[in-house]
């Protein structure tokens, strides 16, 4: 079946802002880029942290996680999130520049955090800097934290 176009070419411009509005939301829903994904991640385990929500952390760790070498498994960071975060009156999470490399499904993110209770019970001298190493995997369209080292102190 052959289509009539009119003179006026209205047949022309109608498909021609069709494919471009096709185009506009193709773009929009273009994946984001994996590092973008994972400092997400990262900070949303900050804001749960802040906001004393463990659960808002552990949604970014996968079931299998392992720290320090094995000595912390989820649910012992679980735990220990929880005596933390709802037990202190205040407790402020500030992330220094994340060095993240990704190789194929597998990333690893660097960065220091420093912890500071506003109460000062809670940490000797009000604050404490962590080097933390973690270990990500891309899981289904998400990215989990699978292992984490941390170490107090400077490097």
């Amino acid at each position: 079946m052959q289509r009539n176009m009119d003179p006026s070419g209205k047949c022309t411009t109608r498909f021609v802002f069709g494919a471009i509005a096709l185009l506009v939301l193709l773009a929009g829903c273009a994946r984001t880029p994996d590092e973008e994904r994972i400092r997400a991640a990262l900070e949303s385990m900050q804001k749960g942290a802040e906001a004393r929500r463990p659960a808002d952390v552990l949604e970014h760790v996968a079931d299998d996680f392992t720290g320090n070498n094995g000595e912390v498994d989820r649910d012992s960071l679980a735990q220990m999130l929880r005596l933390q975060l709802l037990s202190r009156q205040g407790v402020n999470v500030v992330s220094g520049p994340v060095e993240i490399v990704i190789d194929d499904d597998r990333a690893t993110a660097k960065f220091d955090v420093t912890l500071s209770d506003s109460s000062g019970r809670w940490i000797p001298g009000g604050s404490e800097t962590y080097r933390i190493v973690s270990g990500w995997r891309r899981q289904g369209g998400n990215w989990l934290c699978y292992n984490a080292t941390w170490t107090n102190g400077e490097r």
